[in-house]
């Protein structure tokens, strides 16, 4: 049961706002897409938006969930149609504390084209691994679909699918990120943006030199844990991107 509601701090509430303004500003997210955090002292619970352009979002916009996307503060709030991607994956991933869904449009030609492979051709991106899997939702509901992650069923579908990767692509509709941080997760969906353009002009210039499983690790253990510089960035831009229009 999802109950009882604990307060969240306002300095979580300040950062998953800023999250939906970073991937809005870094191109990752438009009118659509989201982030979500995990609720800190309720496993059980999440934390997203009201159904909103992420540009637009404020901390008083977020709302708590149950994991089986049930709404638990929203009042008259419309809530995403796919909160259920989030409430899945974190049910399926205890290590999981943020997750972004976006429909980037550098790393979607990756979801369309048959055979296509993303992979980690820079430092920046190791967390792609060997190749990221794709979820095809035809295999769980059939080819009359709107490919949107509309209900419990289909996020759990999906969640097996991402296993224990940290990236998972989604045919002809877009692609989800997780990662043991909100500042990471947005990290992530960043530079899979990055990576995925990277790799396509290198494929027009031959074969692409991926990386290996070592160098994927090695990149992880090096860079990621340096995410408070990009995050510092970002931010502060994003902040004064809001402040010049107001």
């Amino acid at each position: 049961m999802n109950s009882p509601l604990q307060p969240v701090s306002r300095d979580l509430l300040e950062d998953l706002a800023a999250a939906n303004h970073i991937l809005s500003d870094q191109g990752v997210v438009d009118a659509f897409g989201h982030v979500s955090a995990r609720h800190p002292a309720r496993p059980d619970q999440f934390l997203l938006a009201r159904n909103m352009a992420p540009s637009q979002v404020r901390p008083e916009d977020i709302v708590t969930y149950g994991l089986d996307g049930t709404p638990l503060d929203a009042g008259d709030r419309r809530s995403y149609l796919e909160r259920f991607i989030h409430g899945s994956i974190y049910r399926a991933r205890p290590d999981v504390m943020a997750v972004v869904h976006s429909h980037s449009p550098a790393v979607l030609p990756f979801a369309i084209a048959k055979g296509a492979r993303l992979r980690p051709v820079c430092h920046m991106s190791g967390f792609l691994g060997g190749g990221s899997p794709l979820f095809e939702i035809r295999d769980a509901a059939g080819d009359g679909t709107d490919l949107l992650i509309s209900s419990d069923g289909l996020g759990r579908a999906l969640a097996t699918d991402l296993g224990q990767a940290d990236f998972v692509l989604m045919r002809g509709h877009g692609s989800t990120t997780v990662a043991n941080s909100l500042k990471l997760a947005v990290y992530r969906a960043v530079y899979a943006e990055t990576n995925a353009k990277l790799q396509m002009q290198a494929m027009q210039l031959g074969e692409p030199e991926y990386l290996t499983s070592g160098e994927c690790d090695a990149t992880i253990d090096s860079v990621e844990g340096q995410v408070e510089r990009p995050w510092a960035l970002w931010k502060a831009a994003a902040r004064q991107r809001r402040s010049s229009t107001t």
